[in-house]
């Protein structure tokens, strides 16, 4: 292998798009791909085993996930530079992986002369972002920001106890658990849910629950 060549590792856990993509990265004079991984703990062990210089990895597998993968990486000593492939099926995806530590992210759809091409800048340590997967990931951003401006301003309302509440709402509890934890009765806390959807604009326990999730009292 010449000193100048790419060394790519695929991980997806569909073989054809392993295939595809092993087809068109070949294409290229400077880039080899060293092996594909089909979900994220053999991607682990073959970033290890081929130190590889770029790793494509696919986020949604069964078993270990691209998200999960990333960050084990991340630790590695030297750690390549890992791509993120996606479809878009969700956003909050991408922007995970780019949290989790992965330098950009593609389209699974990008056309292959733009794939080689970004390829070789993720080589090079440069952050690789798609022109489609950009404008998809601004979107989602303005959307998530927009959400949660709402919520801020919907719990900005609400008194200390509701808080309270909404917390253990957002957490998935019944009434039962609310009232243990917060030392009320059942019937109170049908009262201040009741409440609740009427002063939050809600439909159900549900929509109340994602409230509390875009307003930061719980995480997932």
């Amino acid at each position: 292998m010449a000193a100048d060549e790419i060394k790519v590792l695929v991980v997806d856990d569909e073989p054809m798009v392993c295939a595809h993509l092993r087809t068109i990265l070949g294409s290229a004079p400077d880039i080899t791909v060293v092996d594909a991984a089909h979900d994220g703990a053999a991607a682990v062990e073959a970033v290890v085993r081929h130190q590889p210089h770029v790793v494509l990895m696919d986020l949604r597998m069964p078993g270990v996930d691209g998200l999960t993968a990333i960050e084990r990486i991340a630790g590695l000593p030297s750690p390549p530079t890992v791509v993120a492939l996606t479809t878009f099926d969700a956003d909050q995806y991408v922007i995970r992986s780019l949290r989790a530590g992965a330098a950009g992210f593609l389209l699974k759809s990008t056309p292959p002369e733009d794939l080689i091409s970004l390829v070789r800048v993720a080589a090079d340590g440069h952050t690789v972002l798609s022109p489609a997967a950009t404008q998809r990931l601004v979107a989602a951003s303005a959307a998530e920001q927009a959400a949660r401006d709402k919520a801020l301003s919907l719990v900005g309302d609400l008194t200390e106890r509701e808080v309270d509440v909404l917390t253990c709402l957002g957490e998935g509890l019944s009434n039962a658990q609310i009232a243990d934890r917060l030392h009320l009765s059942e019937a109170t806390v049908k009262g201040y849910v009741s409440r609740m959807l009427v002063k939050l604009d809600c439909a159900n326990r549900t929509q109340i629950g994602l409230l509390a999730y875009d307003a930061g009292l719980v995480t997932r």
